[in-house]
């Protein structure tokens, strides 16, 4: 019997670990990769939330509310595309290196509190991290909902953390209530 990968019609690809010149070789592997943040051999879900807050706080002193949010929506769209794509380069379902969907959930909770002081931001961040790293309850549920590769998978890239960041916003919610 011939191993899978010897038969001629079965494509086994071995996994592609990123590096600068795989994330510049395409558009798509740029914005997954979070323009480099993606790229740090520790933690880069933690580097692409803190990258998303950064940018987040040079885009809310350039653009209204109303583009804010165009841009927060045009991003899922634009990072569903390329999560997908640079998942299937990759020929990982969820690459770690893939921190788009980090971004844009820092950038939608970030949206959703400001004005908010430091201390309010860090803990917003701190949430976050928590929610997206342990994947409490609907966060795990979300995780497994859309799973593989193809548009559903690079959906499941995004789901998650949006999911994580829906979270962050009751959390925070909920603590300022009381």
């Amino acid at each position: 019997m011939t191993p899978a990968s010897d038969h001629p019609a079965v494509s086994v690809e071995q996994p592609i670990r990123p590096s600068a010149s795989f994330m510049w070789r395409h558009p798509a592997h740029a914005i997954a990769l979070g323009f480099g943040s993606g790229l740090s051999p520790k933690a880069p879900g933690t580097v692409g939330s803190l990258w998303g807050w950064a940018s987040w706080l040079l885009i809310q002193n350039s653009f209204s509310l109303q583009t804010q949010a165009a841009l927060i929506l045009l991003s899922v769209g634009l990072g569903w595309w390329a999560c997908t794509l640079t998942a299937r380069n990759m020929a990982v379902s969820d690459p770690g290196a893939i921190v788009w969907d980090e971004i844009v959930a820092m950038w939608l909770i970030l949206f959703l509190i400001m004005p908010a002081g430091f201390m309010a931001q860090l803990s917003a961040f701190l949430l976050f991290r928590f929610f997206d790293a342990v994947k409490p309850g609907p966060v795990a549920w979300a995780d497994r909902l859309f799973k593989g590769f193809g548009w559903r998978g690079g959906w499941g890239i995004l789901f998650d953390d949006l999911v994580a960041a829906l979270c962050t916003l009751l959390v925070l919610a909920l603590w300022r209530w009381f």
